[in-house]
């Protein structure tokens, strides 16, 4: 590292005796502008993220029940970096090939805006279900979580995406101020391991980009042979990529390559940070391969006739449940509607990709399963929906004492809410039935109420012992 930055090598050392920086990220997919700005009132934004702010160390946001209800997500500020420079727009395909926990997966789909769809890959099977928990937290409805190698993807999906991430896994060394197991697994074996890891995920990603598509390559290391020296490798071993000019933020240093960025933590902006940006040649259309094939060839095409009988308690609860406007219309959309694992799921406007024969995680929006003829909404369609739109619904405060008892997983008497509860139901209609809880305006779950109670349907595995 003193050969590589000179006199700074001493500034540079020196960072590390100091606090990590930390932030957060609004989940625009939840919360407008107006209340965006309440919640960070007196932050400063990342300086790569519109939606990015520094947090100080005496702050909780985990703690909050907001976080619970996806209404921001915590993240490293330097790990904001890299999708802001994939230029994602709403319709595209994305691909993110080694997505957990989530972070950058999350900040892709709220730039899809609910448009298109995003395939988010893990190769761990339980880093691949912790990517899934925040899939679902962040009430994103239009992606696909994988679990599998990126090899077995491209046979799957060539030429197929607009923009691919691969946030590669590396030696870990922009992270060592802030996490001692990446300073405890590092040596140059594991350097070098890295390096060849990450040379087949490159070259499997490179046969997935369509004409005219971009690919972001970032690491959280300083080593050139994970950095400067891999991406040069991939362009010159994959003919028809380019690499491509991005916009520069404050806290970006340019590096030993042509458009490539390095985050430096001397600087003050995050954690330690490489990434690269190619470009197929070609136009965005050219040889472009239709995605709307659906799981095992299938989803596409939505329920069949005899399926559609069978949802008729769905149909019941989504009356019951939600006023008449668009978001009903869109769960009543038969031609989106499919069961994948024996849960009835939404699949995004534009279909779903082919994905037969690979593990899948989550499949579009999970929207709840039918038990002996009645329908059991999941935790995911909570998530997913406005409390705008809901016939009865719970609002609390974040410092409301009661949200406890419900993330808790307690049951709550209806006379200690029923204040609060606003119904829009037929006044002559029985009052059982289910109910959205939320936290300022943010939907959190579900509770059902029933002779006098409300039965927690809060998440066993989600809930907080306070």
């Amino acid at each position: 590292m003193r050969e590589d930055l000179g006199d700074e090598a001493d500034s540079f050392l020196g960072s590390y005796l100091c606090a990590p920086k930390k932030a957060l990220r609004i989940n625009t997919l939840k919360i407008g502008q107006d209340e965006e700005d309440r919640l960070t009132s007196g932050m400063e934004r990342v300086p790569w993220e519109a939606h990015g702010y520094y947090y100080a160390d005496t702050d909780e946001p985990g703690k909050s029940p907001l976080h619970s209800a996806g209404a921001y997500y915590i993240q490293e500020p330097s790990a904001m970096a890299p999708v802001n420079l994939l230029d994602v727009r709403p319709g595209m395909c994305v691909l993110d090939l080694c997505a957990a926990p989530g972070g950058k997966s999350t900040q892709i789909a709220a730039r899809l805006m609910g448009q298109g769809v995003l395939i988010a890959n893990e190769i761990v099977p339980e880093r691949a279900k912790i990517l899934s928990q925040n899939i679902e937290r962040m009430g994103i409805a239009n992606a696909v979580v994988t679990n599998h190698d990126p090899a077995d993807l491209k046979a799957v999906f060539p030429a197929s995406f607009d923009r691919i991430l691969v946030d590669a896994p590396c030696s870990g060394e922009g992270m060592f101020r802030k996490d001692d197991t990446a300073i405890a697994e590092w040596s140059e074996d594991n350097v070098r391991l890295c390096a060849a890891r990450q040379a087949d995920i490159l070259d499997a990603a490179a046969v997935m980009l369509k004409p005219g598509g971009r690919l972001v390559y970032s690491t959280c290391t300083f080593s050139k042979e994970e950095d400067e020296i891999q991406a040069a490798r991939f362009l010159a071993n994959n003919t028809g990529l380019h690499s491509t000019v991005m916009g520069r933020f404050a806290g970006m240093r340019t590096c030993d390559m042509e458009n490539a960025y390095k985050i430096w933590p001397q600087d003050g902006y995050g954690e330690g940070h490489f990434m690269a940006v190619f470009e197929r040649d070609g136009r965005a259309g050219e040889g472009e391969v239709d995605m709307a094939c659906g799981y095992a060839g299938r989803l596409e095409k939505g329920l069949g006739n005899k399926e559609k009988q069978s949802i008729s308690s769905y149909v019941d609860f989504l009356k019951e449940s939600f006023i008449d406007g668009d978001l009903r219309q869109k769960l009543l959309d038969t031609k989106r509607l499919f069961y994948f694992k024996d849960r009835l799921c939404l699949m995004p406007e534009c279909g779903l990709p082919s994905l037969a024969g690979l593990r899948v995680i989550r499949a579009g929006l999970e929207l709840g399963e039918i038990r002996k003829g009645r329908f059991i909404p999941a935790h995911a369609l909570a998530l997913h929906v406005d409390t705008s739109d809901a016939r009865s619904c719970i609002d609390l405060s974040g410092d409301d004492a009661r949200l406890r008892d419900y993330l808790n997983g307690q049951t709550l008497r209806c006379g200690e809410y029923e204040n609060l509860c606003y119904e829009m139901k037929d006044p002559a209609s029985e009052n059982n039935g289910w109910c959205l809880m939320a936290v300022s305006g943010v939907s959190l779950g579900w509770v059902k109420r029933s002779n006098g109670m409300f039965k927690n349907h809060y998440p066993k595995g989600l809930r907080i012992n306070y």
